[in-house]
């Protein structure tokens, strides 16, 4: 995304919620007399670095964590250290933190938990795949890399579509574009033939390009947001 589009608020209109800030994990609490199942949103990347402000800060990651809290659902959203192509393993080690830290709250149900994931972030999938937890309610991905670019180190333990055929009945939710990048519309195609025999939900945006929840403003795009949306909260019920 560029400067600008990173900016832009999510198209399907959602209020923001105040965050509570913890470490390098913002969460948005409803009030509830009990825990509550959660979903951390987690960006992708690799980020150029010196970027101002950090995605947790973007409109587009604090609409969906708002979301998630206007359904009884915690919210959290993780900055990570996806720097570079080379820093899949330093991004996992900060999202693992980050749910020790979101399982650890006690308006949390630890139980129930989901994990959401963006484009580039979608690598970070695999280990999760490959050995489900089992708090692990749901996996989302949104137009997701689940392949490296060429040239990038491809590191096995960051291949989701060799992961998704040890992922069981875990519900996974992948949301793709019809105007996607080339490179990554091969990947997520490997990604949906290797999940053959998974418990996947696609929710397709013909008409949607690569960042299309907050640049493609159409019914078809608040559709698909919602679609994927609720098949994550009927998992975490």
């Amino acid at each position: 995304m560029s400067t600008m589009e990173f900016l832009k608020p999510m198209v399907l209109p959602v209020p923001i919620r105040a965050a509570e800030r913890h470490g390098a994990v913002d969460l948005y609490v409803p009030p509830a007399a009990e825990p509550l199942p959660a979903i951390l949103f987690v960006h992708g990347g690799p980020l150029p670095p010196g970027l101002e402000p950090l995605p947790r800060e973007w409109p587009l990651f604090q609409a969906y964590a708002s979301l998630a809290a206007g359904h009884q659902v915690v919210g959290a959203v993780v900055d990570h250290r996806l720097r570079g192509p080379d820093s899949y393993p330093t991004a996992f080690d900060d999202v693992a933190g980050a749910l020790d830290t979101l399982r650890a709250d006690p308006r949390v149900d630890a139980s129930r938990v989901a994990i959401w994931y963006f484009s580039g972030g979608g690598r970070l999938s695999a280990d999760y795949l490959r050995a489900v937890p089992s708090w692990l309610r749901a996996v989302a991905l949104t137009y997701p890399m689940v392949t490296p670019f060429p040239g990038w180190p491809d590191d096995p333990r960051f291949r989701p579509a060799e992961a998704v055929v040890s992922a069981g009945d875990l519900p996974i939710v992948l949301t793709r574009v019809g105007e996607e990048n080339p490179a990554v519309a091969e990947g997520v195609a490997a990604f949906v033939a290797a999940a053959e025999k998974a418990n996947l939900t696609i929710v397709d945006v013909p008409h949607g390009r690569h960042g299309f929840d907050n640049q493609n403003d159409s019914d078809e795009s608040r559709e698909a947001i919602m679609a994927a949306f609720n098949r994550v909260l009927a998992a975490l019920a």
